[in-house]
């Protein structure tokens, strides 16, 4: 989420069992690569869930259509979505903060809506079959998805501009201020 929690602890990696064996140790190792469930629970998290699955629907849906040219797209989303995803359950925000995060999911998310809005019109106009029509119509709901996703980022960055504009405006018309009564007082 943005902008990032300083006070966000991870949730504590599960410990094998003593004497537990080598698998306990795998399972216990293949967890820590899931993300959490009060991530999963979240309203980041059940987006970016919904967007992966909506995503994987389509392509399946593009796969068994006449209209294999719309494949490339719900596959790129799908894994976009995956992997923003795994980078917000697992933090990777806090530890690359070279990178613009909320600019890569908010272009990300406005991308994928109108990529899905296109090929949805098309493939529900132009094929005639049952796969094409299923995954026109999966990708508006998908399409939905994205739109609520980056209106929500949108809202986010925009209100955490305005606290910033707000903190620095406060002492520049402090100092304003304190200019014009001294000049009223040198006269």
């Amino acid at each position: 989420m943005w902008p990032p929690d300083p006070d966000a602890d991870p949730e504590p990696e599960p410990a094998g069992r003593p004497g537990a064996g080598p698998a306990a140790a795998a399972s216990a190792g293949l967890r820590a690569l899931l993300p959490s469930r009060a991530f999963l629970r979240s309203r980041k998290g059940c987006l970016l869930l919904t967007e992966s699955g909506l995503s994987f629907l389509v392509f399946v849906c593009y796969v068994a259509s006449s209209a294999p040219a719309f494949l490339m797209a719900p596959l790129l989303e799908f894994l976009l979505a995956l992997f923003f995803l795994f980078a917000d359950a697992k933090q990777l925000n806090d530890k690359w903060q070279g990178l613009c995060w909320p600019m890569m999911d908010f272009l990300r998310c406005v991308t994928a809506a109108l990529i899905y809005f296109t090929i949805s019109i098309t493939a529900v106009t132009k094929y005639s079959d049952g796969a094409s029509k299923a995954a026109g119509v999966f990708g508006f709901f998908a399409t939905i998805v994205f739109a609520i996703d980056f209106y929500l980022i949108f809202n986010e960055v925009a209100k955490f501009l305005k606290q910033g504009d707000s903190a620095e405006e406060a002492p520049e018309g402090r100092d304003k201020a304190e200019e014009e009564n001294s000049d009223s007082d040198s006269d």
